[in-house]
This record gives C-alpha cells, structure tokens and sequence, in this order.
C-alpha cells in the first residue's frame, strides 16, 4: 500500500498545483473536488475514517456544491 499512497501524494501535489495554474472557473472547481476526494483516500489510508468520512462530505459535496452555485449566480449576474 505504500506505492498506492505515494502515487496519491503526487497526484495531490499536481492537484495543488493546477488550482492556482487553471484560469477557467469551472475547471478549478472540479480540481478541487479531485484534491478533497485524495485528500479523503489518504485519510482513509492513514487509519482516520472520521476525517475521511468528513473530508468526502465537507470538502468534496458542501464546499463543490456551494462554489458552482456562487460560480452559476456570478455568470448570471454578468448578463
């Protein structure tokens, strides 16, 4: 298992990374969504199911939802 959470470590880092590379709105959105759901694999990996289990809720669902909703009123407004 070892092998499986370096490769997760390093897709993290490029995860990271692209956030602040990416200029479209949407496309950072879903790269966060993917940074939470490692996040939540590598808390699972580290024998911390609680955090996991709360990353996977607050990081990936709530926190997703609530930027394409503020993403869908912003581009609203602009018209």
């Amino acid at each position: 298992m070892e092998i499986f959470s370096i490769v997760m470590l390093l897709f993290l880092i490029i995860a990271a990374i692209s956030v602040s590379v990416v200029k479209d709105l949407l496309g950072t959105i879903i790269i966060f969504t993917v940074y939470s759901l490692i996040m939540a694999i590598l808390w699972q990996q580290l024998n911390a199911p609680d955090l996991a289990i709360t990353e996977a809720a607050v990081g990936a669902g709530i926190t997703t939802l609530l930027f394409v909703l503020t993403l869908k009123k912003i581009r609203g407004a602009g018209k």
